[in-house]
């Protein structure tokens, strides 16, 4: 782990060379920066963006084993794009969440606190210890043991904590940081406003947001015996209460936005979920995702308000010439043999046609024309005027994106919406359903409400895919059979169907996933919460004898679990990376839960 801080001093440049002219001294100089060199208000929002980046990331890997996205055939003969969606993976996959959190992030935690001591900034203090609690929280999730407590110190070859561990002690850290908003800094000290690029400086919506963590991992434990619904329900009665309380980050798609980090090079002000979803023309939609925004009522399909925001959509042309835009269908990657027949392939549009047609001579690829690329368009690729929808030479717009991967889409890092659902599902374990349909129901209004905040703000009628909701679009749903109307007939699936939508790309929904054993029906007396969710159709039969070896559902191992550690671990730290697992370097260590994911 000493390596990552001497990789680190790269971003310390990049820091040093963003305001130099704050920091001449006498007795430093900003052309040969050390880590003593930047300011707190200056680190913070570095911390920040790599986080988001790690996080990103790994919400883009965990979306293809959750059944939202898919690649398209022939895009990458990586690991990544190729393996990913059919549950046959290597280890290659686990290395950016890691190396963005640990050499963008965590390799400058310890350096900001000392500045914070010294100058007395106590609140970027308990900013960066809550990022801290988040970064460490996130790899537990995703590897399970890991070093925490001799991380980015002094060992060469540090020790692994295990999953019980960094949980705790990641909860440990969300109280010190309160700890640390309630002091009152000096007026020398820099506001935290000056470098918090989440919430503003907001102490408020910082103090609400530790307790929505708290709220959210205390509840990741609901299979463990120490689970305590009430101390869930405390923890929320402090957290965001209405959308304006909730810690959404804004993004910029500027013109001038075009050089980044060297640990990644994609632009700085651009979404964290742009610059890993949306980047190239690979993913697709899954079925299982897309038909969520769907429902039957009185014999017809009818369609969730949010459905135009969520998934992209493409320009076609009548025989007349005028256009329309078709909203992407999604991939059967479950229940289909679509990737056992090459598919999906790109879809190529003829300016000179104004047609699409399959990138293929397989004739039952010709259809894959109506799976839409996620891909929208920045400086670096392209866009000069800001504009971020996917367009031919000629204008024709190939895809108008999705509200979470646009380069200007906002993160929503902890929201009221969330929040709800949380209430709704520990609510639900208790008994109460009128209270766990009243928060069900105030979670998807607040969903619909905080959506249209950012569609609103944009004010664009040239993309489809941000028109605001109108209010009587929202108040038909919220009567309709899309919503459940009777507290009697809730059920802990359409609670969590719900939240599937609202925490669309996240790595929260894999771990709801994991805590309600995918489709097993075999957690309490809820029955099946997700279903016709399957392990992909065209999973190799060595991923199932080898990584995924358990015979039904109900076997943990059957399921994805967690990631195996990545080179730099195995590389490097071989033997305490050996020592933190039993089956650390075992191909099934993909089906091992992590610890709260373990039933006690």
């Amino acid at each position: 782990m000493k390596k990552i801080k001497y990789l680190g001093l790269e971003l310390i440049f990049l820091l040093a060379c963003v305001s130099c002219n704050d920091w001449l001294d006498v007795n430093e100089n900003p052309n040969t920066p050390t880590n003593t060199v930047a300011s707190v208000e200056t680190r913070l929002p570095w911390i920040q963006h790599f986080y988001g980046y790690a996080y990103g990331a790994a919400s883009m890997r965990v979306s293809w084993i959750n059944g939202t996205i898919t690649s398209r055939n022939g895009f990458s003969s990586g690991s990544t794009h190729t393996y990913m969606p059919v549950w046959n993976p290597s280890n290659g996959v686990s290395v950016t969440p890691y190396q963005q959190w640990f050499v963008g992030a965590a390799a400058n935690i310890e350096d900001l606190k000392k500045k914070a001591e010294e100058t007395q900034a106590y609140h970027y203090t308990a900013a960066t210890l809550v990022i801290e609690a988040m970064g460490y929280m996130l790899m537990t999730d995703l590897y399970g043991e890991m070093p925490f407590r001799e991380a980015v110190g002094a060992q060469l070859t540090p020790k692994y904590d295990d999953g019980k561990t960094i949980y705790e002690g990641c909860l440990q850290k969300l109280d010190e940081a309160l700890s640390y908003f309630d002091k009152e800094q000096p007026s020398t000290a820099p506001p935290l406003s000056k470098g918090d690029n989440w919430n503003n400086g907001d102490l408020a919506k910082w103090k609400a947001m530790v307790y929505g963590l708290k709220a959210r991992w205390l509840n990741k434990a609901s299979k463990k015996t120490s689970y305590n619904p009430d101390a869930v329900l405390d923890a929320l009665s402090k957290a965001p209460s209405t959308n304006n309380m909730s810690a959404v980050v804004h993004h910029l798609n500027l013109p001038g936005d075009l050089v980044g980090p060297g640990l990644n090079g994609d632009p700085v002000k651009t979404s964290y979920f742009f610059n890993v979803f949306a980047w190239s023309d690979h993913i697709r939609l899954q079925k299982w995702y897309t038909d969520k925004l769907e429902y039957t009522e009185k014999g017809r399909t009818h369609y969730d308000p949010r459905r135009h925001a969520l998934l992209p959509a493409n320009q076609h042309y009548n025989a007349d010439g005028t256009s329309y835009f078709m909203i992407t269908a999604g991939v059967d990657e479950l229940h289909s043999d679509i990737h056992l027949k090459s598919g999906p392939v790109i879809s190529n549009y003829n300016s000179d046609t104004k047609s699409y047609k399959a990138g293929s001579t397989i004739a039952e690829r010709s259809g894959d024309t109506v799976y839409v690329t996620l891909r929208s368009i920045c400086a670096v690729t392209g866009s000069a005027d800001g504009e971020s929808m996917y367009k031919d030479k000629d204008g024709t717009i190939l895809s108008t994106g999705t509200f979470y991967t646009r380069p200007e889409a906002p993160t929503h890092l902890l929201t009221y919406s969330e929040m709800c659902f949380i209430k709704a599902e520990v609510l639900f374990r208790k008994g109460d359903r009128a209270g766990a349909h009243q928060a069900y129901k105030a979670g998807i209004l607040a969903d619909m409400e905080l959506m249209n905040q950012k569609l609103n703000a944009y004010a664009d009628k040239n993309n489809p895919g941000k028109k605001p909701m109108t209010d009587q679009e929202i108040s038909d749903f919220m009567k309709s059979e899309g919503v459940c109307q009777d507290a009697a007939k809730l059920t802990m699936e359409e609670i969590m169907k719900q939240k599937f939508i609202v925490m669309t790309f996240t790595v929260e929904n894999w771990n709801d996933m994991r805590r309600f054993n995918y489709s097993a029906g075999n957690i309490g007396n809820f029955g099946v919460v997700y279903p016709g969710f399957e392990r992909p159709k065209a999973m190799p039969a060595s991923a199932t004898t080898d990584k995924f070896p358990g015979a039904s559902k109900v076997e943990d191992n059957y399921w994805w679990r967690r990631f195996m550690h990545c080179s730099h671990e195995v590389n490097y730290n071989a033997e305490q990376w050996k020592a933190s697992n039993p089956k650390a370097d075992k191909l099934d260590i993909w089906s091992v839960p992590v610890w709260w994911d373990s039933a006690e």
